[in-house]
């Protein structure tokens, strides 16, 4: 069992369409599979607004975002790896950076956020909506709104938010938020998918440095002839395609209660269960633990690395730890299709594997 975060498991029948022969990307064929992915993902980012599918990592959209995005100062919210992420691709674009950084494990505050933008200085806010790094959620509807208010524009990353964590594009007026096919969304790694508001779009159209591949501009233009700019992975199209058949067939709502209960799985099974009885904990505090992916703290006597190699001897692979928490956390990926019952087995051999690490 599969229980990364990300790439997470992929059903049968999703990598089997991969299989299906190639078809021209300038056809009425691929134009048609485009058009049922785009209006699907619509639902799934719960917009109007067009759903741009790149062939690229979702680190292809947050640069294309950074590069659309309005001349200026930015402000980068690092709270782990990924949003620190956006903060070093907003650099190698030639932007001036200032971070607000947090311990590992916290969310931003929102108001050193306010304070920083009361200054006037910035043009555009990023940050991640669920850090994978640490399973804390922040709230990108509070984060956009401060932005707007002070001038800014806010670039949103949503890699294991979408499809998993509520996303409300258009009800929170996000100017621009982005995600990728192997996380909640549980298809191939290899497509990434982002939305602009109709403002963000309009000032992209005055930036001189967009690029080519990653130009926001050019992915609307060739979005609302059902394509894409550059040749696509059409297999992954393919895979993509069957992944939000079932996602749509769920629904939104259902899909994101189903998250939210496996993330109180692995809360009851620390707070009030055997995890928690062997020293495990959260490391994400209450109020702010993402329902994608849980971090899990392991005492010394048992030992991050060695519970991560005895977990996978007994059959399940969980998420190492990220960078400096490596030592310390495995990380627990219950998104996608993962169901509760799931994640309960899983628990199960982590505590049987952390149990024979202790005798």
């Amino acid at each position: 069992m599969f229980f990364v975060p990300g790439p997470t498991e992929v059903r049968p029948e999703v990598l089997a369409a991969m299989t299906q022969p190639m078809i021209p990307h300038r056809s009425a064929a691929f134009e048609a599979l485009y058009a049922r992915c785009a209006a699907r993902l619509q639902t799934v980012f719960r917009t109007t607004r067009p759903v741009y599918i790149h062939t690229a990592s979702a680190t292809g959209m947050m640069e294309a975002g950074m590069r659309a995005a309005p001349a200026g100062r930015v402000l980068s919210l690092v709270n782990g790896a990924f949003s620190g992420r956006y903060a070093t691709i907003a650099r190698s674009c030639g932007r001036e950076v200032e971070e607000i950084s947090v311990p590992w494990g916290e969310a931003v505050p929102l108001e050193r956020v306010e304070d920083a933008l009361r200054t006037g200085r910035f043009a555009v806010v990023t940050g991640a909506h669920s850090e994978t790094t640490t399973g804390v959620l922040q709230d990108p509807q509070a984060i956009t709104a401060l932005a707007r208010r002070f001038g800014a524009v806010a670039l949103i990353d949503s890699v294991t938010g979408l499809g998993g964590a509520a996303v409300e594009t258009d009800a929170w007026a996000l100017d621009y938020v982005l995600s990728g096919s192997q996380k909640a969304i549980a298809a191939p790694p290899g497509l990434s998918f982002a939305v602009a508001s109709e403002a963000f779009l309009a000032q992209a159209a005055d930036q001189p440095a967009r690029g080519r591949y990653l130009d926001l501009i050019e992915l609307d233009t060739f979005a609302a002839q059902h394509n894409t700019p550059a040749t696509p992975a059409v297999s992954l199209f393919y895979a993509l395609d069957v992944a939000l058949d079932r996602i749509v067939a769920e629904t939104m709502d259902v899909r994101w209660a189903r998250h939210h209960a496996m993330q109180h799985a692995v809360e009851r099974w620390v707070e009030a269960g055997e995890g928690g009885a062997l020293g495990i904990g959260l490391l994400a505090p209450k109020g702010i633990r993402a329902p994608t992916v849980s971090v899990l703290t392991i005492p010394t006597g048992i030992g991050a690395e060695r519970l991560w190699a005895a977990v996978r001897d007994r059959g399940v692979t969980l998420g190492t730890g990220y960078g400096p928490l490596a030592p310390t956390t495995v990380r627990v990926g219950h998104m996608g299709e993962h169901t509760v019952e799931g994640v309960e087995h899983a628990l199960q051999v982590i505590a049987a594997a952390a149990r024979s690490l202790t005798t």
